[in-house]
């Protein structure tokens, strides 16, 4: 990868870009700003960016890694790092590094009690419950945004605002601070941000919100020599099999059956599925089944036709409005889901009814949806029930 007289002019066109995003939401030019490090690239391209720029910046990041995990990991070895891993270690160095290289100061923050009480405490409880959790999600709005700049407040360091490396766009939208979509839509990550609320993002930087593509991002790694330009993203929240988490806990073996109750086959677990699942299901059948429920109540699973995961209607529970609307809006119930129309209706202050105007395929309880209107974002909740053919 080389860095051209090209890229240089496109560069100086970004940084103008995100200099006047930063004034119009009133960031002023002397403010001391933390940058959140994971010890990849787009969290030390934000520290470049912001350095360049001007403001006083320092690098902070979170120990999440806890040794007594180290035996459920075993021999795994993955080339692509995870949020919670054995490997922990290096992304640690590697942000020590980029803060030397570019002379700001670096902490780190010990958040493995935390971690362990909220993030995997939740994944396991939530799967072994028939849910399909998002770690994602809940790790950035209660570890980034709360306990890790609670803690960094503790250790008395002094900022005005915290950056991030997320594809993300702050803006103002009916009076009220929230997100909008990044230009680079393929990586926007609104999305994992749908918890957090409007004062979380009032105090938020994100320049890589007017990034138009990952290489442009990978570009500004190199220009100031930082050694993390081309390492590859993390892929998951954990560096192993998911699974492997599981080792501890007493698993009940269940029944697979179908839609009318006629008994398949048995599991191992109903942590092992999830909805809109085809492969792996352990039951031999003249034609693909996929998995349409589960019911952790009598330990099965439910399976059949593809055309049955389409489902129009759910409940979403534990409801965060960042802006409150309920009219023209647009859902997107994973990350990968291409959001679509629905309507919202308030059940009460925690709960509302979603209703697509199309069916949509495997909608999973545990799972988060995002809430948007246009490319604003509007907030996020947790799909709690499925209403079948409603």
């Amino acid at each position: 990868m080389i860095v051209t007289t090209n890229f240089e002019k496109t560069y100086q066109n970004f940084l103008e870009e995100v200099q006047q995003n930063l004034d119009n939401i009133g960031i002023k030019r002397n403010s001391k700003i933390a940058v959140g490090l994971s010890g990849g690239v787009d969290s030390s391209s934000t520290l470049a960016i912001l350095k360049e720029l001007g403001y006083d910046v320092f690098g902070i990041t979170m120990k999440i890694w806890n040794e007594k995990y180290s035996e459920l990991f075993g021999n795994y070895n993955s080339k692509i790092h995870g949020c919670f891993g054995p490997e922990e270690y290096e992304d640690i160095k590697d942000a020590q590094i980029i803060c030397h290289q570019l002379k700001t100061p670096f902490y780190c923050i010990d958040l493995t009690k935390e971690y362990e009480e909220i993030i995997l405490n939740y994944f396991k409880e939530e799967y072994l419950n028939g849910k399909t959790p998002n770690p994602c999600v809940m790790c950035n709005w209660k570890m980034k945004f709360e306990y890790l700049l609670s803690k960094a407040i503790e250790s008395n360091l002094y900022f005005d605002y915290f950056a991030t490396g997320h594809y993300v766009k702050r803006t103002i939208f009916k009076g009220t601070h929230t997100l909008a979509k990044a230009n680079y839509l393929k990586k926007d990550q609104t999305y994992y941000l749908s918890f957090l609320n409007s004062k979380h993002i009032e105090k938020a930087v994100f320049p890589l919100g007017f990034v138009e593509n990952k290489e442009f991002t990978r570009q500004i790694a190199m220009k100031y020599n930082l050694h993390v330009f081309n390492k590859p993203d993390s892929q998951n929240f954990i560096s192993t099999r998911y699974i492997e988490i599981f080792k501890s806990q007493k698993i009940k073996d269940g029944l697979i059956v179908d839609k009318f109750g006629n008994i398949l086959g048995k599991h191992k677990g109903i942590h092992l599925y999830t909805v809109g699942q085809r492969k792996g299901i352990g039951v031999s059948h003249s034609k693909p089944l996929y998995v349409l429920s589960i019911n952790s109540e009598n330990n099965t699973i439910i399976v059949g036709d593809k055309e049955d995961l389409y489902q129009r209607k759910f409940i979403a529970q534990n409801v965060n409005w960042i802006v409150k609307q309920t009219q023209n809006i647009y859902a997107k119930i994973r990350y990968t889901h291409e959001e679509a129309k629905c309507k919202v209706k308030e059940i009460n202050e925690n709960n509302v009814e979603v209703e697509f105007e199309e069916k949509q395929m495997a909608i999973t309880p545990g799972q988060v949806v995002a809430f948007y209107h246009n490319d604003i974002l509007l907030g996020g909740a947790i799909i709690k029930e499925v209403l079948l053919n409603q």
